[in-house]
């Protein structure tokens, strides 16, 4: 594993533990030449989620792309990057047991609305503004109306 500091690939690990409900293997990894200390992940390697958009076109399933979106519509909220990245974790759990390798973007929003609406609303609307393309006051009313 290359350093984030020195990029020297050589790292030892200080400790490991169990993550995600089992699903990943957080690393704690110090650098042998400079001694910066940093995380790393380890999944298990699966099939591929695509993510089918609006378009018609498709992509490949990124927790990162997702994982940014939720923390622009979480930002200074009392939301940890933990309770997003348990968020995300969830979403993609249900996916792989359903044994679905295929999700319409717009399912994959109520996903996560779904699971916004019970953690924060105003990350809930923050999201659904930009996901349900609001156009005008009253969309974005109705959706006010739809969390209360």
């Amino acid at each position: 594993m290359r350093c984030p500091s020195c990029g020297y690939q050589e790292s030892k690990v200080v400790d490991s533990r169990s993550a995600d409900d089992g699903a990943s293997i957080r690393r704690r990894r110090e650098c042998l030449q400079c001694g910066t200390r940093f995380t790393t992940y380890e999944r298990l390697a699966e099939n591929p989620i695509l993510v089918i958009k609006t378009d018609g076109s498709s992509e490949v399933f990124n927790r990162e792309k997702l994982m940014r979106g939720l923390l622009i519509a979480c930002a200074k909220r009392p939301i940890t990057p933990e309770k997003i990245d348990g968020l995300i974790t969830s979403i993609e759990s249900e996916l792989r047991s359903s044994q679905r390798n295929e999700i319409k973007s717009r399912d994959l929003g109520d996903l996560v609305l779904a699971r916004l609406a019970t953690l924060d609303d105003v990350a809930y609307i923050r999201f659904a503004s930009v996901y349900k393309d609001f156009q005008n006051v009253e969309e974005f009313s109705e959706a006010l109306k739809e969390l209360g």
